[in-house]
Formats: structure tokens, sequence, C-alpha cells
């Protein structure tokens, strides 16, 4: 069982290594060598041979976490709030400058974190990604696969690299993290949480890859819990529900260009800290399955039990909302 322990969180400041991918941590030190220009100081490790102190206080005191895509959106905002819990925390994305922002804005909030600029999609990359948490605290206890590339386009129309492009991100973009994480977390009895979505439970017009991709990952949970079980790994799923979006977040359409996420009414959403706290509590009580959102509970149980239903309701708002999937 994890304990928790009264004292309060400390942290050390941290800059990165330069962009060449994929990065692991290098020591900070006097005699180091200059960080290029053109890319911000994104953390400052431990000396050789030694690890960082973890913090003391709050109910994942002790523990060291790995949140995929936690450089901007959900991702940062789940690690701010593990960070709050008392986890140590290694940051991860593809922007220098974003993940630098993060870490200042963890940090001063009293939050222990490291970075590693890591491409999830290659296995290397994300054996580095393993490697800084391991070099930069001494082991790994949770991690949380949130990184994914989502779309708006209509498989009729999707060239097909941006189909894969797509699903790699959903798909290998778990499993590959997962693969390179899970000695260590076999060793500390871990916790595993994909970020699935309510898509996944029924399908979403102008979203197959994405859906394909996010449902899979049900499927793997339940598989590696059978797997490994007795092991003490906890394997979940958490499916997201609308949840507001930085301004600037942005999706594939089917030539795989950028372009805005759907909109959707504000009442519908949930911000990205509640959404946080749930994942948060997901992890904390080791469940094999949130669900976010009335919305998402809904779909579930109409899906399950009523399938015609569903169907219907998603058909009728294509004619009446179009806009809401494209």
């Amino acid at each position: 069982m994890w304990k928790e322990s009264p004292a309060p969180a400390v942290f050390v400041p941290a800059p990165a290594e330069p962009p060449s991918a994929p990065v692991l941590v290098v020591p900070a030190a006097k005699e180091a060598p200059a960080q290029p220009t053109d890319e911000p100081s994104t953390t400052a490790a431990a000396a050789p041979g030694r690890v960082r102190a973890l913090p003391t206080a709050g109910p994942l005191a002790g523990k060291v976490a790995i949140v995929t895509g936690s450089e901007s959106g959900i991702g940062r905002e789940t690690a701010r709030a593990l960070g709050a819990a008392g986890a140590a925390v290694v940051l991860n994305g593809l922007r220098p400058e974003r993940l630098e922002a993060t870490r200042r804005q963890l940090e001063a909030a009293g939050a222990t974190v490291a970075v590693c600029r890591a491409d999830i999609t290659d296995y290397a990359a994300c054996e580095a990604l393993v490697a800084t948490a391991v070099q930069e605290f001494g082991r790994l206890d949770i991690l949380v696969a949130n990184a994914s590339i989502s779309q708006r386009a209509y498989f009729l129309d999707m060239a097909p690299e941006v189909f894969r492009r797509v699903l790699d991100s959903n798909v290998y973009g778990a499993v590959f993290p997962l693969k390179a994480a899970l000695p260590h977390l076999l060793e500390s009895q871990g916790s595993v949480t994909f970020i699935s979505s309510i898509s996944a439970l029924n399908g979403m017009p102008s979203g197959s890859a994405y859906c394909a991709g996010k449902a899979a990952l049900t499927n793997l949970a339940h598989t590696l819990r059978l797997e490994l079980d007795g092991t003490g790994v906890h394997f979940g799923v958490v499916h997201i529900g609308f949840t507001e979006n930085d301004d600037d977040k942005r999706v594939l359409d089917a030539d795989g260009q950028p372009v805005p996420i759907a909109y959707r009414k504000p009442r519908w959403q949930k911000t990205q800290a509640e959404v946080a706290a749930i994942i948060v509590r997901h992890i904390r009580r080791r469940r094999q399955r949130t669900v976010i959102s009335a919305l998402g509970w809904l779909i579930a149980i109409v899906h399950t039990n009523f399938p015609r239903l569903g169907d219907w309701v998603v058909l009728t708002s294509m004619r009446r909302l179009r806009k809401f999937y494209e």
C-alpha cells in the first residue's frame, strides 16, 4: 500500500540537454558545457551516481511518475496534480519551450520535476525517457500514457499515412513507454494508466483512427491484467470526456494539416484541472476503469445495452449538428 508521509515537498530546479532526439538529462555542474542558445535549459539533474531527494509529504510521497505529453493540456495538469500529491514527476513532450515553461510553473508551485524531450512513438526515445526517471530519482512507480494525436477527418477522405500517424501516436505512443518502463514498474509494483476517451466507447464520426487507437488501449490493459496477474502492477484506463483545451490545441485534418479542434459548448466541458484530479484519484485507488462525466457513462450504458439507440442518437446528431464533428 502506498503510504502517506508528513514532511513538505522539496524541489530542485533542473536543465535538459540539447535537442538532438531522444535526450537524457545531463548533470548540471559549473564545468558543464554551455547549452545551445536556440533551446532553453529544461532540467538540472543530480550529480553522477546520486539521485535527487524525493518529496516526503502527500499521499504519493516517495513515488516517481512519468506523464507523457505533459508539456501542455491535460498532461501538464496531471503532472501538476501528481506533484501536489507528493510524487516526483518526469515531464515529457517535443517542444523545448513548452517543457521549460511547464517545468518552471510546476517548480514554482513546489513540485519536484525533471524533463525529457522524447518522441513516444520511438522506442529508443522511450528508453531514454525511462532512464531519465531512474537516473534522476532512482525508481519509477507511475506511468501515465497520455500523449496522443487526434483528428477531424472522415475515413473516406483520410490519406493512409495520416491514419497511420494518428493510430501510431495512440497505440505505440502508449505501448513503447510501457514496454520500456515495465521492468521498473514490476520492481515497484507500480501503476499504469492509459488515457483513453469516451469516443472509444461507441465510436465518433470523423475520428476513426483516434477512436480505434483509444479503444485498443482498453483491450491492452485487460490483457496485461491477465498476463501479469499476481505481479502487483496496476493497469487502468481513464475515458476522458469533453475537456477544455489550450487555445492553440490542434488536430489533424484528412491531409495531415493541423486544424482547430471542433467547437464544444463550455457547459459540456470539464476543466483540465478537474480531469487531472480525477486521473490522480484513479491512480491512487488503483482502479481498472474510470469514465469521466455523466455523458460518458450514458454512452457506455447505451452502447452496452441499447446499441441501436446509441447509433440512432449519433446519426441524428450528425444530421443536426454536423459542425460538431467537422
